[in-house]
């Protein structure tokens, strides 16, 4: 197998799908591991996956799996360290993002794919009910309830903030 077309592939496509790894997980260094799992996956099923309709949406769905499947053999045991600061950017507000992937970490981990799928990554009911294995109803639930959840948590963070009062 020639590893151009894979390395062409990662090379265009690992930002975004790091993106998707940092939204779901809310940990850099837990979204550089769940991005090399899905890579290597995507690797070892390289002939498949170029092959496929759309081979992006292939790696993503495995991205997805593989965050579903380590959340439900993750050990209660576990415990998260604190994460290093980010360096700020200039001109924004960094505890709003904090504030947000905090909140994210609170969702059940279907809650949350739900919602990174859905609105970060901006698919449809059908298209994220599809790759999670979910009916559409399903996923309209789950949204809803992760939505009322994420408001509330977030109101929490910033009660006297303009977009609270929405």
């Amino acid at each position: 197998m020639d590893d151009t077309e894979f390395e062409r592939f990662v090379a265009a496509r690992s930002g975004q799908l790091y993106r998707s790894a940092l939204l779901l997980t809310t940990s850099p260094h837990a979204a550089e591991d769940l991005l090399q799992t899905a890579l290597t996956k995507a690797y070892v099923a390289w002939p498949r996956v170029r092959a496929a309709d759309d081979p992006v949406a292939y790696v993503h769905g495995v991205l997805l799996k593989a965050f579903l499947s380590d959340r439900r053999r993750r050990s209660s045991t576990e415990l998260a360290v604190a994460e290093p600061t980010d360096v700020p950017v200039p001109g924004v507000d960094p505890s709003e993002r904090l504030a947000l992937m905090a909140a994210l970490r609170d969702l059940a981990p279907l809650d949350r794919a739900v919602v990174v799928l859905r609105f970060w990554e901006d698919h449809s009911v059908a298209e994220t009910a599809r790759q999670l294995g979910l009916s559409e109803a399903a996923v309209k639930n789950r949204c809803l309830r992760a939505l009322r959840t994420l408001r509330g948590l977030l109101t929490d963070s910033f009660p006297t903030s303009p977009r609270s009062a929405r």
